[in-house]
Protein backbone atom coordinates (compact mmCIF):
# COMPACT_ATOMS: atom_id res chain seq x y z
CA UNK A 1 0.00 0.00 0.00
CA UNK A 2 1.11 3.50 -0.79
CA UNK A 3 -0.09 7.08 1.42
CA UNK A 4 0.60 10.00 -0.13
CA UNK A 5 0.91 12.85 3.00
CA UNK A 6 -0.31 16.39 1.74
CA UNK A 7 2.17 18.26 3.74
CA UNK A 8 2.14 22.01 4.84
CA UNK A 9 4.78 22.27 7.31
CA UNK A 10 4.57 24.75 10.18
CA UNK A 11 0.80 24.53 11.27
CA UNK A 12 -0.72 23.17 13.98
CA UNK A 13 -2.57 20.13 11.77
CA UNK A 14 0.86 19.42 10.40
CA UNK A 15 1.88 17.15 13.64
CA UNK A 16 -1.77 15.72 13.26
CA UNK A 17 -1.78 14.61 9.58
CA UNK A 18 1.93 12.72 10.34
CA UNK A 19 0.15 11.06 13.66
CA UNK A 20 -2.51 9.75 11.20
CA UNK A 21 -0.20 8.63 8.32
CA UNK A 22 2.13 6.95 10.90
CA UNK A 23 -0.81 5.14 12.04
CA UNK A 24 -1.70 3.74 9.04
CA UNK A 25 1.55 3.07 7.67
CA UNK A 26 2.21 0.46 10.79
CA UNK A 27 -1.74 -0.73 10.29
CA UNK A 28 -1.63 -1.47 6.32
CA UNK A 29 2.53 -1.81 6.18
CA UNK A 30 2.31 1.23 3.68
CA UNK A 31 5.08 3.15 2.20
CA UNK A 32 4.52 6.85 2.65
CA UNK A 33 5.28 10.00 0.32
CA UNK A 34 5.10 13.02 1.99
CA UNK A 35 4.64 15.72 -0.70
CA UNK A 36 4.37 19.50 -0.48
CA UNK A 37 3.76 21.77 -3.42
CA UNK A 38 4.70 25.27 -4.42
CA UNK A 39 3.78 26.79 -7.46
CA UNK A 40 6.57 28.54 -8.20
CA UNK A 41 10.18 29.05 -6.42
CA UNK A 42 11.19 33.02 -7.21
CA UNK A 43 14.20 34.33 -5.06
CA UNK A 44 11.28 35.58 -2.52
CA UNK A 45 10.21 31.95 -1.66
CA UNK A 46 13.66 30.49 -1.40
CA UNK A 47 13.23 30.82 2.03
CA UNK A 48 10.52 29.01 2.04
CA UNK A 49 11.89 26.40 0.23
CA UNK A 50 14.70 25.91 2.29
CA UNK A 51 12.11 26.14 5.16
CA UNK A 52 10.61 23.03 3.87
CA UNK A 53 13.28 21.23 2.98
CA UNK A 54 14.71 21.00 5.99
CA UNK A 55 10.73 20.10 7.82
CA UNK A 56 10.90 17.05 5.19
CA UNK A 57 13.98 16.06 6.15
CA UNK A 58 13.39 15.61 9.37
CA UNK A 59 9.40 13.77 9.02
CA UNK A 60 11.80 11.12 7.08
CA UNK A 61 14.07 10.87 9.45
CA UNK A 62 11.36 10.61 11.95
CA UNK A 63 8.99 8.39 9.50
CA UNK A 64 11.87 5.74 9.29
CA UNK A 65 13.15 5.30 13.17
CA UNK A 66 9.86 4.07 13.20
CA UNK A 67 10.36 1.81 10.78
CA UNK A 68 8.47 3.43 7.86
CA UNK A 69 9.38 3.71 4.30
CA UNK A 70 9.46 7.44 3.52
CA UNK A 71 9.95 9.71 0.67
CA UNK A 72 10.01 13.42 0.55
CA UNK A 73 8.95 15.49 -2.57
CA UNK A 74 8.83 19.03 -2.82
CA UNK A 75 6.23 19.97 -5.66
CA UNK A 76 7.22 22.93 -8.05
CA UNK A 77 5.54 22.12 -11.07
CA UNK A 78 3.57 25.08 -12.09
CA UNK A 79 0.17 23.48 -10.90
CA UNK A 80 -1.68 24.70 -8.53
CA UNK A 81 -1.46 22.67 -4.93
CA UNK A 82 -4.46 20.25 -5.49
CA UNK A 83 -3.87 19.83 -8.86
CA UNK A 84 -0.34 19.11 -7.87
CA UNK A 85 -1.58 16.69 -5.26
CA UNK A 86 -3.62 14.95 -7.11
CA UNK A 87 -1.43 14.27 -10.53
CA UNK A 88 1.37 12.63 -7.96
CA UNK A 89 -1.27 10.77 -6.49
CA UNK A 90 -2.25 9.19 -10.24
CA UNK A 91 1.68 9.08 -11.18
CA UNK A 92 2.77 6.97 -8.30
CA UNK A 93 -0.25 4.90 -7.75
CA UNK A 94 -1.24 5.93 -4.46
CA UNK A 95 -3.59 4.09 -2.00
CA UNK A 96 -4.94 7.18 0.27
CA UNK A 97 -4.16 10.54 0.91
CA UNK A 98 -4.27 12.12 3.90
CA UNK A 99 -5.10 16.37 3.96
CA UNK A 100 -5.44 18.42 6.63
CA UNK A 101 -8.34 20.44 7.01
CA UNK A 102 -8.40 24.12 8.81
CA UNK A 103 -10.69 26.04 8.13
CA UNK A 104 -12.96 26.50 11.67
CA UNK A 105 -15.78 28.34 10.50
CA UNK A 106 -19.47 26.80 9.45
CA UNK A 107 -18.48 27.89 6.16
CA UNK A 108 -15.11 27.07 5.91
CA UNK A 109 -16.24 24.06 7.09
CA UNK A 110 -18.52 23.60 4.29
CA UNK A 111 -16.37 24.21 1.54
CA UNK A 112 -12.90 23.15 3.29
CA UNK A 113 -10.62 25.20 1.42
CA UNK A 114 -9.88 25.06 -2.96
CA UNK A 115 -6.98 22.72 -2.67
CA UNK A 116 -8.43 20.72 -0.38
CA UNK A 117 -11.45 20.36 -2.22
CA UNK A 118 -10.38 19.99 -5.04
CA UNK A 119 -8.42 16.90 -4.05
CA UNK A 120 -11.29 15.46 -2.15
CA UNK A 121 -13.11 15.69 -5.66
CA UNK A 122 -10.73 14.97 -7.89
CA UNK A 123 -8.66 11.94 -6.10
CA UNK A 124 -9.09 9.13 -7.89
CA UNK A 125 -8.20 7.01 -4.45
CA UNK A 126 -9.62 7.85 -1.19
CA UNK A 127 -9.26 10.96 0.73
CA UNK A 128 -8.42 10.72 4.52
CA UNK A 129 -9.13 14.24 6.11
CA UNK A 130 -7.82 15.15 9.42
CA UNK A 131 -8.50 18.32 11.11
Amino acid sequence: MKILVAYVGGSEIAGKILDVAKKHAKAFNASVFVASSMERVSEKEQVSLDKIEKQLAYVKETMEAEGISCETHILVRGLTPGEDIVEFAADRKVDEIIIGIEKKSKVGKLLFGSNAQYIILESSCPVVSVK
